[in-house]
């Protein structure tokens, strides 16, 4: 199911566009498991930061048909952000534990990505005052003395 929609979540944050797609593999897309999905997508939006676009692909559905000891469900999230891309997929009996770990950890990804650009800003600014004060004379562009 291809859905793609203008969306303003809060004063803080435009998404100019962004396009979900949920597909099911080797079982039926309910409406059940593609509403528990969206939710699953709506949160994940408040930890995106940009303007521009998100371009979220999610895929559920059974490993396969012949296990001994029951299903197999795989959860796939998709998530593209300003160009950079967060993929993580999970594996579980249960397909709404698949998706809610699957969900878990892009979560973690982005929030992880959001705090090493965070850092780099950081760590730049200071090597920059400190050149600028004279303390060091480290070239925080070259990385070099």
């Amino acid at each position: 199911m291809n859905r793609e929609y203008n969306i303003s979540i809060n004063s803080n944050l435009n998404i100019k566009y962004m396009s979900t797609n949920i597909k099911a593999t080797n079982m039926e897309l309910t409406t059940a498991i593609n509403d528990y999905v969206e939710k699953k997508i709506d949160s994940i939006k408040k930890f995106v930061t940009s303007e521009k676009e998100l371009d979220v692909y999610v895929e559920v559905g059974k490993t396969t048909n012949h296990h001994k000891q029951g299903d197999y469900f795989k959860a796939e999230f998709s998530v593209l952000i300003d160009g950079e891309n967060f993929f993580t997929d999970s594996e579980k009996s249960d397909l709404y534990k698949a998706i809610d770990d699957a969900k878990d950890e892009l979560t973690k990804r982005i929030k992880n990505n959001k705090k090493r650009k965070i850092t780099l800003f950081k760590r730049g600014a200071t090597s920059v005052k400190k050149m600028i004060k004279g303390i060091s004379k480290r070239n925080p562009f070259t990385s070099k003395y």
